[in-house]
């Protein structure tokens, strides 16, 4: 007799369950349901990628932050050093024209040099010199209480050279106030008020009233310094001569 394929699928059902193989009951048994494999066996593959893929993002843009945050403290850093260095320039300009005396002095060689010397910057000559009062002596080592000074601008960078000696010593080691000095000039206002490119007066004791000085850095504005030079030097206004005395007979 022949069997139909309902019937067999109806057998084949009976025995399964007759040994408990049934697809639900075994997939229970042993955890292939999606709901209880993802409860017992934490996250899938897909799951962990989306989560990688997250931690990587805000990775990056952590690394983003903690980079610019230290390149705006480096910029920060540069910018303070560079504001001091300027200030320490501007300060030691300030008090060596402050104190700048008439004392014409003698070079190592001899020759008379004027009470104060300026050309333009650069070359093979100093752009400033000139005598200072007020030199500290702290060691009280023999030597004057004044003190010979030049400022070069060399190589991009202002100097200072101070002289042990006032007349015929040898210069000592420069002193770098500013660095990274692309251009420079001076000015120097005489006793009229008038302004002068240079500094030759006629007479070797005469000094400037004010002293300009426009320093140009790497990729920053000119900075316009000016500074008084002290008193001392300055040319006398020219006085007429004063009229004979007349006298007077009287008569008796």
């Amino acid at each position: 007799m022949m069997v139909s394929s309902r019937e067999q699928g109806f057998e084949s059902s009976l025995r399964s369950a007759e040994h408990g193989f049934t697809p639900v009951r075994r997939s229970a048994e042993h955890g292939f349901t999606p709901v209880r494999r993802s409860a017992e066996h934490g996250f899938t593959l897909i799951e962990l990628l989306v989560a990688l893929m997250i931690f990587a993002m805000l990775s990056m843009a952590g690394v983003a932050l903690l980079r610019g945050s230290v390149s705006a403290q480096g910029a920060v850093r540069t910018h303070l050093d560079g504001l001091a260095d300027v200030q320490v320039a501007l300060a030691t300009l300030e008090s060596d024209l402050a104190q700048a005396t008439v004392r014409i002095s003698r070079t190592q060689t001899g020759t008379l040099a004027p009470a104060f010397f300026a050309r333009a910057p650069g070359g093979e000559a100093p752009m400033l010199q000139f005598v200072r009062t007020g030199w500290t002596n702290l060691d009280n080592a023999p030597r004057a209480s004044v003190q010979k000074v030049e400022y070069w601008w060399r190589d991009g960078r202002v100097e200072r050279v101070g002289y042990p000696f006032v007349d015929g010593a040898a210069a000592g080691e420069p002193a770098v106030l500013l660095s990274g000095v692309t251009a420079l000039t001076l000015r120097f206002r005489d006793a009229r008020g008038d302004w002068r490119e240079d500094w030759a007066p006629s007479q070797p004791d005469l000094m400037p009233r004010l002293v300009e000085m426009s320093v140009t850095g790497k990729g920053r504005p000119p900075l316009v310094l000016r500074f008084l030079v002290g008193p001392g030097g300055v040319e006398k206004p020219v006085q007429a001569a004063a009229p004979a005395a007349t006298t007077g007979a009287t008569g008796g």
